[in-house]
């Protein structure tokens, strides 16, 4: 289910979309204002960003302006006045995707944007997601809040390992079957030092993890997160 972020200030449009792009089954959420849109944007990581330009406070340029500059590359709609047709230009050249103009028909807003959610989408790429975390097992990235982390093929092999169960504990010897292709039970730290590498990198403070969670006496589970 694609996720969806409305930024408009106008509080009755930004309740007609989101009723109207809940009904097209996308996951919605608002902000009223620019700043509120653009922590909304870095921290929830939405698919498609529908955003208005003139907005109280970080306008809708800004706002693009940020995003593009952080390598965040989800599709932008902009929400534009009539005739201001160098406000259009503007934003196409800061990075969005596309745009309509106020007054709009609803019809086409939702056909623009599950065009650029397809062409987004590509020819099949999973995304897999956990808190903040955005893993794309075709390309072997994963990223966090919009940058891209470093990870050894071992430790992106765990992290898969890991996903697959949707938060179920996994034993140490299943891990070290499937990701290293032992077939018998040795004992060997492997599985609990590449956890400790993940570890530093997956979480905020790799000694009270969030995510990546040890099961006593048994092996480790991902916790999906909010």
């Amino acid at each position: 289910m694609s996720r969806v972020l409305v930024v408009e200030d106008n509080a009755d449009l930004a309740y007609g979309l989101r009723n109207n792009l809940e009904l097209e089954g996308y996951t919605v959420r608002v902000a009223g204002d620019g700043g509120t849109g653009l922590d909304l944007a870095r921290r929830w990581m939405p698919d498609l960003v529908v955003l208005d330009l003139m907005l109280p406070g970080t306008d809708g340029f800004r706002i693009l302006r940020e995003l593009r500059s952080e390598g965040r590359d989800m599709p932008i709609l902009l929400l534009t006045a009539r005739g201001e047709e160098a406000d259009k230009v503007r934003g196409l050249k800061l990075g969005a995707d596309d745009y309509v103009t106020k007054p709009f028909g609803l019809l086409e807003l939702l056909a623009r944007v599950e065009a650029l959610l397809r062409r987004a989408s590509g020819p099949a790429e999973t995304v897999l997601r956990f808190g903040r975390i955005v893993v794309k097992p075709s390309s072997r990235t994963v990223s966090k809040e919009g940058r891209e982390l470093d990870l050894a093929p071992k430790e992106l092999d765990l992290l898969l390992a890991l996903l697959r169960r949707r938060g179920a504990a996994v034993s140490r010897l299943e891990l070290l079957e499937e990701v290293w292709g032992y077939s018998d039970a040795v004992i060997s730290r492997t599985v609990d030092t590449h956890v400790a590498a993940l570890r530093k990198k997956i979480e905020d403070d790799p000694t009270n993890p969030r995510y990546l969670l040890t099961v006593r006496k048994f092996g480790y589970r991902l916790e999906p997160g909010p």
